[in-house]
């Protein structure tokens, strides 16, 4: 029985456990299944995100938190006034705004739209993501997105745009990063300072709400947003570029807007689902003109001050870079050009998205004063297919503090991007005269206005050349005058004979240098005719004018400036200019440069300014003209108590010339009308009516002579201003009476044997170099010249007032010279007109001519030197039965008649006796009717004082009338000239 039992329960226990170890072995199975399924799908979860980012960066607290508030900020620049230029160059407009100033309104639409867990979530929206998946499924009319706005805020700060599964989940990683080291007001913030919102109306991509209520509504205020705006906002940072209501330009685009205003639709509807805006409000957002509220079309400033807004550009990205530089570089260690301009543009994207605030010193009245003359096309010579067209610069300084008020960059952006004025760089011609010759001079007191200088040739020594004799550009040299007229007429000679010579070209540039001229080349210190221009590369039309507005500081130069201060995107100065005038020189020096630089105008070769400019009365103005030996370029440089305009005109190319007097007279048109259009539109700059003497200026009388003091010698005077520390103290030495005889335009010391009648006597002055000397060093130079022109083209109209300072070239051969022959009469204007060949024998003096009347006895009647023609003029009239002969004299008086009688009845030649005396063959001394023959041992020289006119000084020419003329009524003339006019 036991046995039965036990065989029964061994039967039945096992099929017991056999259904529960089945059911147990399955659940273990599957339990154990789906943990290895879970460990291995974690695995391979753990190992993709691992290969994802294991070269990601594990960033910091800090580190996020710097990125996250970084951004790049639009910065502007201003007038002096303090109204807007414009956005400096970028893409973008940003405008950062804080938390608190981001109206609730705003914050409500963004976060129904983009993120309506927003405060609830982590960083990851589950629900939302799901929603937005379904909604996309189902192509539901309402769509969310499914990333939160954190995600987004990760995905632009730290990641690409690219839309890829390796993207997403970095963004996951970094939003649950974000959102344990940043609070949700930072992360809003950050948002709504960083998203894109389409193009504002000026055409410049809009980022961060700010920027888009400007830049789309012309709001500045985020609180005077309405519902419907905030609302159109809000939905464009889905798609920025389809739903932005204008282009890239800033025109209106009806079919993107219509899109946002579908969008629009969306928000309100998600916001009253949200419960953030009431059914009433809704309704009255939906009706809201949008279109009406959004703001006008605009330029953007570089369209509507492209130059201005380049050049304030250049500037300040200039002083931003040595401001970092002196921030950083204590080293020493110099920069390679390359160095230099990665730093420059470093510092330029410095600028560009700091949010720097730049205020210039530009006057936007006389801005737009200045440019209306440059654009306007009827004030320019018509455009040439060859040429191009005439360009022109233009700026214009304030004298006290040097701050540029305005200036022409070029005529036209969109021909010519280069600013003209600031960066171009080309020779000046006379411009440089005063600043490299007259105002070095004047302050060292080696010339003063009324002090003589030489306009006579000097010899320059030319590589190519051999020699080379610089020219004046009215072609003739008028010997000794005046400083002040030497500067009037723009004379060459005397300016370069100050700087050579007195001043020296060392001297010189040191002291263009101090007036700010920066281009002086290592190579202008050896070209000697660098003060008319003849550098190496020029001057900028800045640097030129900020020269001359020293002189009408009084002699206090202040570096040209624009940029006034430079504020931070905190509002805090990081530049503030200082003026630091330096005195340069004295203002009896500047006062007595700006008297001279007067009478250029009123005397000078500014005429066509002194017929244009209309404010003479009110606003006096002084000035210098300046061209190129070509008329490449032309220049005024012209200023008033308060102000300086400097002007150019010319062509791109160099090799393009100026031609005919209008384009030649350009620069001064061209200044004179933009004056006036300064002058009516901003009235106010021009306080000072006249130039102030300082003391130490005095008004003297000296010899037009040698500018020394007069003597009872003395009878040609000058008045004219002094500084009082230079007044001369010597008197006229230099003039006296001296006999000479005059061979090829110079004058020399006779032979003892030589005729009275042939010499002359008057007063004489001692120049520098004697006319003797300079002939010689003509001809020597010559001999290693192509081309030259004649010597009598080198002599000075002074030239027979020079000092004998050796004896006649020509030698007495002991014999009478041969007889001058086919003596000829004729009869013009009914008097008798005597013309005859020379002689050929070297030792000549010259001739004498003879007449006889009636059959009468033959009297000398006129002499002719050798050199003033061959022809006599004699009063004897046509009726008179006059008969002629001409005797030929050398210079040991030997005398032999010509063969040849012309005329009525022939009579016996009877040469008169030589005269011991000068016999009305002299010039008598100006101012003296009884001269004295002074000693040839004793010469002097005779200075024709400039007169008032553009004339030549009065007697300064020896027209020879003469010299021996009749003692029987006969008259001779000379009627050859050895100076070209």
């Amino acid at each position: 029985m036991v046995e039965e039992n036990k065989k029964k329960n061994a039967k039945k226990r096992p099929a017991r456990r056999s259904w529960l170890r089945r059911f147990g072995s399955v659940v273990k199975w599957m339990f154990i299944l789906g943990v290895l399924g879970i460990l291995f799908a974690g695995g391979a979860m753990a190992g993709y995100i691992t290969s994802i980012v294991k070269s990601d960066p594990v960033r910091s607290e800090q580190f996020i938190q710097q990125q996250v508030s970084q951004n790049a900020i639009t910065g502007f620049a201003y007038f002096r006034d303090g109204s807007p230029i414009g956005q400096l160059r970028t893409e973008e407009d940003r405008r950062l705004v804080e938390y608190n100033n981001i109206p609730q309104i705003v914050i409500d639409a963004v976060l129904a739209i983009e993120d309506n867990n927003f405060y609830q979530h982590k960083g990851i929206d589950l629900n939302g993501t799901l929603r937005a998946i379904k909604q996309k499924l189902l192509n539901e009319s309402v769509q969310t997105g499914g990333s939160t706005l954190t995600q987004q805020l990760a995905r632009r700060v730290f990641l690409n745009l690219d839309k890829t599964e390796d993207r997403k989940v970095k963004e996951i990683l970094l939003s649950l990063r974000l959102e344990r080291f940043l609070s949700k007001q930072e992360i809003i913030t950050a948002y709504l300072n960083k998203v894109p919102f389409g193009n504002g109306s000026n055409g410049y991509n809009v980022y961060g709400i700010k920027a888009a209520a400007k830049g789309i509504f012309g709001q500045d205020n985020l609180d005077k947003l309405n519902i419907a705006q905030a609302a159109y906002l809000a939905g464009l940072p889905q798609l920025p570029s389809a739903y932005s209501a204008f282009s890239g330009t800033g025109e209106f685009n009806e079919t993107a807007f219509n899109r946002a205003m579908d969008r629009q639709r969306l928000v309100l509807r998600r916001m009253l689902e949200e419960n953030k805006i009431t059914n009433s409000q809704y309704e009255e957002a939906l009706t809201f003109d949008i279109k009406g509220s959004l703001a006008p079309y605009t330029k953007k400033a570089y369209a509507t001050y492209p130059y201005l807004m380049l050049e304030t550009e250049r500037k300040a990205s200039e002083i931003l870079l040595s401001l970092n530089q002196n921030k950083t570089d204590n080293t020493g260690t110099s920069k390679t050009p390359t160095d230099n301009k990665q730093l420059l543009e470093a510092a330029r994207q410095q600028l560009m998205t700091g949010g720097y605030r730049v205020y210039t010193t530009i006057d936007k009245k006389v801005y737009s004063a200045m440019h209306s003359i440059s654009e306007d096309s009827s004030n320019f010579t018509k455009d040439s297919k060859t040429k191009g067209v005439e360009q022109t610069a233009g700026m214009m300084i304030d004298n006290k503090t040097g701050a540029i008020l305005g200036m022409i960059e070029g005529r036209d952006f969109n021909i010519e991007q280069m600013n003209y004025a600031t960066q171009m760089v080309r020779q000046p011609g006379s411009t440089m005269k005063p600043i490299a010759a007259y105002l070095p001079a004047l302050d060292a007191g080696l010339i003063q206005p009324a002090g003589i200088l030489d306009d006579a040739p000097i010899i320059l020594k030319d590589g190519g050349k051999g020699f080379h004799i610089p020219k004046n550009a009215n072609n003739r040299y008028q010997g000794l005058v005046t400083a002040r007229y030497a500067l009037n007429k723009s004379l060459n000679l005397p300016a370069l004979k100050l700087f050579n010579e007195k001043v020296g070209i060392d001297n010189a540039w040191a002291f263009a240098k101090k007036l700010g001229i920066t281009t002086i080349q290592e190579q202008d210190y050896s070209a000697k005719t660098g003060v008319l221009g003849g550098l190496r590369y020029g001057v900028s039309v800045e640097e030129l004018t900020n020269a001359y507005s020293a002189i009408g500081n009084k002699g206090a130069f202040n570096d040209a400036y624009m940029i006034d201060k430079i504020v931070d995107s905190e509002g805090k100065i990081v530049y503030q200019h200082k003026v630091n005038p330096e005195q340069v020189f004295s203002e009896q020096t500047a006062y007595l440069m700006t008297d001279m630089l007067r009478t250029v105008i009123t005397d000078g070769t500014a005429s066509t300014v002194k017929s244009k400019y209309k404010h003479f009365k009110d606003i006096p103005i002084v000035g210098k003209t300046g061209s190129t030996q070509n008329y490449a370029d032309v220049w005024f440089m012209g200023y008033t108590p308060d102000v300086t305009l400097g002007m150019w005109v010319g062509y791109k190319e160099q090799i393009n010339t100026l031609q005919g007097d209008t384009q030649r007279r350009q620069a001064q048109s061209l200044w004179a009308k933009v004056m006036n259009a300064v002058i009516d539109k901003q009235p106010d700059l021009f306080v000072t009516d006249k130039f102030t003497q300082p003391e130490g200026i005095v008004k003297k009388t000296v010899s037009a002579y040698s500018g020394k003091l007069p003597t009872s010698l003395t009878d040609r005077f000058n008045t004219d201003l002094f500084n009082a520390k230079y007044v001369p103290t010597t008197s006229d030495d230099g003039i006296s009476k001296a006999r000479y005889i005059t061979y090829n335009g110079v004058n020399y010391i006779p032979h003892d044997g030589t005729p009275n009648d042939f010499l002359k006597e008057k007063i004489v002055v001692k120049r520098e170099k004697p006319i003797q000397n300079l002939v010689k060093e003509l001809l020597a130079a010559f001999t290693k010249m192509k081309d030259h022109e004649s010597l009598s083209y080198y002599m000075p109209a002074d030239a027979k007032s020079d000092v004998p300072t050796e004896v006649d070239p020509r030698v007495d051969d002991g014999n009478p010279p041969t007889p001058p022959g086919n003596v000829n009469v004729s009869y013009s204007t009914g008097k008798a007109v005597i013309s005859f060949t020379p002689s050929g024998s070297p030792d000549v003096v010259g001739y004498r001519l003879y007449r006889s009347l009636n059959g009468g006895s033959f009297q000398k009647q006129a002499v002719l030197s050798v050199g003033e023609g061959t022809v006599f003029q004699s009063s004897t009239p046509a009726g008179a039965n006059a008969s002629f002969y001409v005797t030929a004299v050398d210079v040991g008086g030997h005398e032999t008649a010509s063969g040849t009688i012309a005329g009525g009845p022939i009579a016996t030649p009877e040469p008169t006796d030589l005269p011991e005396s000068p016999d009305n063959g002299s010039e008598p001394t100006p101012g003296s009717d009884n001269p004295e023959v002074g000693s040839p041992d004793d010469p002097g020289v005779i200075l024709q004082p400039p007169g008032s006119t553009d004339v030549p000084p009065a007697g300064g020419t020896n027209t020879g009338n003469n010299s021996g003329a009749n003692s029987a009524g006969g008259t001779g003339a000379n009627t050859g000239s050895v100076a070209t006019h």
